[in-house]
């Protein structure tokens, strides 16, 4: 699904306010999807390869599960309508999560696991990831994939 805005960029690349159609316009202005994660954006681009991609998605699944982020609404996880299959429970899939986030982090590094835990796991974009780690700008991108291969190799993807 997309959720596709119009916003106002500066000369350093970063975004501002969403431009209106009646409003005065400065500068250029970028359509920009709001539901779509960094790493897709990367992805999209060719920027990261498929290996790359497929470990960073892995995380950000294992981080879901695991219920690591900020909880916004009510959990609908059990089972309303009487059904016997076998399931594991709730909460062991979430500790089996939480122990396959935890492996995959530990596998990146110390100096990694920073850059994949805000781009991946909280969705922050590249720039604003550089800005916060204090890092020269346009250096996320190397590391980031850098930290992606070792993902990708802790998972052990071909």
């Amino acid at each position: 699904m997309q959720d596709l805005v119009e916003q106002t960029i500066d000369a350093q690349g970063r975004r501002g306010a969403v431009a209106t159609k009646t409003g005065l316009r400065r500068g250029r202005t970028v359509t920009v999807n709001r539901r779509e994660s960094p790493l897709a954006w990367l992805a999209a681009r060719k920027l990261v390869t498929t290996r790359q991609n497929e470990a960073g998605e892995r995380l950000q699944a294992d981080h879901e599960r695991a219920a690591l982020g900020a909880a916004v609404t009510m959990r609908w996880s059990a089972r309303v309508d009487g059904g016997s299959g076998t399931r594991i429970d709730p909460a062991e899939a979430q500790l089996a999560a939480k122990r396959r986030f935890d492996a995959a982090i530990a596998a990146a590094g110390p100096g990694l696991s920073d850059v994949l835990w805000r781009v991946v796991c909280a969705g922050e974009s590249l720039p604003d990831s550089e800005r916060a780690l204090g890092w020269p700008t346009r250096s996320g991108r190397l590391v980031l994939t850098l930290a992606l291969d070792r993902l990708a190799h802790h998972y052990r993807l071909p």
